[in-house]
């Protein structure tokens, strides 16, 4: 029992430091964003448009951001209106409208992405070979992780 409670406890430290450590990284990166001219959540949706390799319907994009629908539709139209996004209708269903990021919205991406890659690459290169090494690891054993929990999430979500 106490080997447990002890694994339990380190587990929420690691968790409670990962946590912080990711919020911290977000805001540093988040920084570069700036530069963009564009909004965090215009710069994630761009994202889930530009890298997720397919238009998308409202409501899968709802979804994928943690938001409402009506939240996603206004924020389709506002992005719509600054030339970063476009509809068209599905060819699969003639009800459904699919949203595409337009080159303008593409291009802005790829930049803030760069920006924010070449922010987490200065703060990488100010680590030793030795812990740059460890994080390596400890990103070879995360990524599948957060895969496999993102696809159980998925798949034990109800459907409409």
């Amino acid at each position: 029992m106490a080997i447990r409670r002890r694994r339990r406890a380190r587990r929420a430290e690691i968790a409670d430091r990962l946590h912080s450590l990711a919020i911290h990284l977000l805001r540093r990166v988040a920084l570069a964003d700036r530069r963009s001219g564009v909004t965090g959540p215009r710069l994630s949706l761009l994202s889930v448009l530009v890298l997720g390799g397919a238009p998308r319907t409202l409501g899968a994009l709802a979804e994928a951001e943690h938001v409402r629908p009506p939240t996603m539709t206004r924020l389709v139209q506002a992005m719509e209106a600054e030339g970063l996004v476009a509809r068209a209708p599905s060819p699969e269903d003639a009800r459904a409208t699919l949203i595409r990021a337009t080159p303008t919205g593409a291009r802005i991406l790829r930049r803030a992405r760069s920006r924010r890659l070449a922010a987490m690459r200065r703060l990488l290169a100010c680590l030793p070979s030795r812990d740059l090494a460890q994080v390596a690891r400890a990103v070879r054993i995360l990524e599948p992780a957060v895969a496999r929990r993102a696809a159980r999430v998925r798949r034990d979500r109800p459907q409409p």
